[in-house]
């Protein structure tokens, strides 16, 4: 195995394990995942989390804290369904599944582009159905 395939299997272990953590929902365990100057962009517009947050602090509390908070404890979880890696950047094929905190059901489809620098997550970029979020949430 050359150093280049090691590194591309490092770094879509690594995006494993940051899925799986933050289909926990343990904020502080995602933490030391991110890149202190990372960048989350949530591409879409008019609903909760769209745009883009820049920094881990504000991925944790201005972003993820809140939209997490919607839902009922541990959820939504995150499974993916589809990894490739390639250099630094691992695609991701998702499903989203758990329940708001109000009950209503939540199952929705991700695709991830998530950026590794140095052990650590720079980029991520989640495209899923931005019009059934809008319709499901409470």
């Amino acid at each position: 195995m050359t150093a280049a395939e090691s590194a591309v299997e490092r770094n879509e272990a690594l995006v494993r394990s940051f899925l799986e953590t933050l289909s926990t929902g343990d904020l502080d365990r995602l933490a030391p995942f991110l890149h202190e100057d990372a960048t989350w962009t949530v591409c879409a517009r008019v609903i909760p989390g769209a745009g883009t947050h820049r920094g881990r602090r504000v991925i944790l509390e201005e972003f993820l804290r809140p939209v997490r908070g919607m839902f009922a404890p541990g959820e939504p979880k995150v499974t993916p369904t589809n990894v490739v890696a390639n250099g630094r950047w691992v695609a991701v094929e998702a499903i989203g599944r758990g329940h708001f905190r109000t009950g209503t059901p939540y199952e929705n489809q991700y695709s991830f582009w998530i950026e590794v620098d140095g052990g650590a997550i720079r980029t991520v970029r989640e495209y899923m159905d931005s019009h059934y979020v809008a319709t499901v949430v409470p």
